[in-house]
């Protein structure tokens, strides 16, 4: 987490300093980017970024709760559907909505792996858990496991697709638009997009009706 004297900054040169962070670390990658070189960017000297920041891992963290952030923002708080079918299409909404996110915003999609990777619980757990906690009310998904235990192994498919389609439309963006790649993540209405379904149907292990 930053130290007390950088949320003392005004929000503004907070968010350009965390800005031009997400920048390096997107362009080098989280493990390898510099951080020298990130703070000399930011333009801020060595001695005010050990009073902003333990370090580079401290700073890492602080943008990478920046992007799950967002893609918490896209997908938006999981409200309960009326019927199995209502639930699939909010499911595949939410995931629609990420996905666009994450084509409009190349830096969030060069880091939402690794900010999804660390987010093991809070509101990101929280979201599944509400999607399983409503599929089991409609009957879509079963009830004979242990919840958190399948809250568990739901994030971990949904990251394992996202972490795939993720791949995907970095090699899109690499190649440009007349690539033909893939146009879209998890959610979108592509081949690509269709691949976690099944894979969710067959871990939830019931028809549940209205399903992809």
């Amino acid at each position: 987490m930053p130290l007390p004297r950088f949320e003392r900054l005004p929000a503004d040169r907070r968010e350009a300093i965390l800005g031009v962070a997400r920048e390096q670390f997107a362009a080098h990658g989280a493990e390898s980017a510099s951080y020298n070189k990130i703070i000399e960017a930011a333009g801020i000297s060595k001695t005010a970024a050990y009073h902003y920041f333990d370090g580079r891992e401290d700073l890492l963290g602080a943008v990478l709760d920046g992007v799950l952030g967002r893609l918490l923002a896209a997908l938006g708080p999981w409200l309960p559907a009326a019927d199995p079918a209502g639930f699939w299409a909010r499911l595949e909404q939410g995931a629609a909505a990420l996905a666009d996110h994450l084509r409009r915003h190349p830096d969030d999609l060069a880091l939402a792996d690794a900010a999804i990777g660390r987010a093991d619980d809070g509101p990101w757990t929280g979201w599944f858990d509400a999607v399983v906690a409503d599929g089991q009310r409609l009957g879509v998904i079963r009830t004979d496991v242990d919840r958190g235990l399948l809250v568990a192994a739901t994030a971990a498919v949904v990251r394992a697709a996202d972490a795939w389609a993720l791949a995907r439309m970095r090699a899109a963006a690499d190649c440009g638009p007349a690539s033909g790649a893939v146009d879209g993540g998890p959610g979108a209405d592509t081949a690509d997009g269709r691949q976690l379904w099944p894979l969710l149907r067959g871990l939830w292990g019931t028809d549940g009706g209205g399903g992809r």
